[in-house]
């Protein structure tokens, strides 16, 4: 298994448990369903919706590239699904679960400038860490 890290990296080993890797997929899984579940209600929304020859105007349209979304359990690759408006009336779907261009959480693009002061500036990663974490950190 190290071999095979090693060769992925370029020679540089990384190391990372299984239990990181169970909660990045778990991660995975529930933004995939909640995404999923979004898409849903907007093609339920717009069912009614017809072209000129009877069928269904806004329909699924496969996948938008794979993204890396960093959060504060590491980076998360994430799949949003794509819609098509065969009716020209521009209809599109932005999740808001993963909004469009979002690289980073919440959480994390707010932990950024902490980090930056307080962690690197006066060494105290202990406060910084809580907030991209959510609560205090010990053993810091």
């Amino acid at each position: 298994m190290k071999k095979i890290t090693e060769e992925a990296n370029g020679g540089k080993a990384e190391t990372k448990s299984v239990l990181d890797e169970l909660i990045q997929q778990g991660a995975r899984q529930l933004i995939e369903q909640a995404v999923e579940a979004e898409l849903a209600t907007m093609l339920e929304q717009y069912s009614n919706v017809k072209s000129i020859d009877g069928r269904r105007a806004v329909v699924r349209n496969g996948y938008l590239p794979e993204r890396e979304v960093v959060t504060a359990i590491g980076p998360v690759t994430v799949k949003v699904p794509k819609v098509r408006d065969r009716s020209g009336s521009g209809i599109r779907f932005n999740s808001t679960v993963v909004p469009p261009y979002v690289r980073k959480s919440a959480r994390v693009s707010a932990a950024l400038p902490w980090l930056y002061l307080r962690g690197i500036s006066t060494g105290d990663m202990s406060e910084a860490m809580g907030i991209m974490l959510g609560g205090p950190v010990s053993g810091m």
